[in-house]
């Protein structure tokens, strides 16, 4: 039996103020701008120190912000709701921007970072070992905010560390953003951690392996705790056949055999 008092009720406002008719503040937009501020930062930290690419560093970000929106925007539609965006294309772009795929917003990261790479004959591959560092605070920030939006919650459970999103229904349920914020912002410091230690010593691809192996096989674990999670042939949910690709290109980049890059 469900002993609701046991639970934590979740009653947080998604805005932090507003004024009415001239703006409103939400937790989920600062987040967002809050992450990719405090990700420039350590990504800048992180390049200057190492003195590689330092030319056109300041374009980088843009490279990265965009097409990270555009892809996670895109994801989202073609794979959780195609209908609506077949009804009108123009919903990718307009507000209010709910639903993002991670997956989408990943994959729109790797192709910005390459364009930006073959304009500025960078190693396409030491850059995104530095970029899966900062990738991680701006995932945890972005689950946090869906925590405060009371959105992207889990299925019911009796745990006693569940969550009642009272904004949602009465139910107790899993608070996944809460695991995957706490678990994205572990590994960012374990990530940096390990860089400042031992990367210099590291071949190419072994940081980015560790990160796309560790990070998408716990998606594809906490796939199934999430509310509604949207079913897909062969018995996995989408979003744990779109974490695959990711991890099999981590594992590619372990195993492959390159001799330790100069620096």
């Amino acid at each position: 039996m469900l002993q609701f008092l046991s639970f934590i009720v979740w009653d947080a406002s998604p805005e932090i103020f507003r004024i009415p008719g001239v703006i409103s503040v939400r937790w989920y937009g600062l987040m967002w701008a809050l992450g990719f501020i405090v990700s420039r930062q350590v990504g800048l930290y992180i390049f200057l120190k190492e003195g590689r690419y330092t030319e056109g560093l300041h374009t980088l970000f843009l490279y990265i912000i965009i097409p990270a929106f555009i892809g996670a925007r895109l994801a989202h539609f073609l794979f959780y709701d195609f209908d609506v965006f077949i009804d009108n294309p123009l919903v990718l772009v307009m507000p209010p921007f709910h639903g993002f795929s991670s997956h989408g917003g990943t994959f729109g990261i790797l192709v910005g970072v390459y364009i930006w790479c073959y304009r500025h004959k960078a190693s396409y591959i030491h850059i995104l070992d530095m970029l899966c560092i900062v990738t991680c605070v701006v995932a945890g920030l972005i689950r946090f905010g869906n925590l405060m939006n009371s959105e992207v919650f889990g299925s019911v459970t009796d745990l006693p560390w569940a969550f009642i999103f009272k904004r949602v229904d009465a139910m107790p349920r899993h608070p996944v953003q809460l695991y995957e914020s706490l678990f994205y912002f572990l590994m960012f410091f374990t990530l940096l951690i390990v860089w400042l230690k031992a990367a210099h010593r590291w071949r190419e691809g072994m940081m980015l392996g560790i990160f796309l192996i560790t990070l998408w096989s716990f998606r594809f674990i906490i796939e199934p705790l999430k509310e509604d999670p949207s079913a897909a042939p062969g018995g996995l949910l989408i979003g744990q056949w779109l974490s695959i690709p990711f991890i099999l290109g981590g594992i590619f980049l372990l195993l492959r055999k390159r001799p330790v890059t100069a620096k």
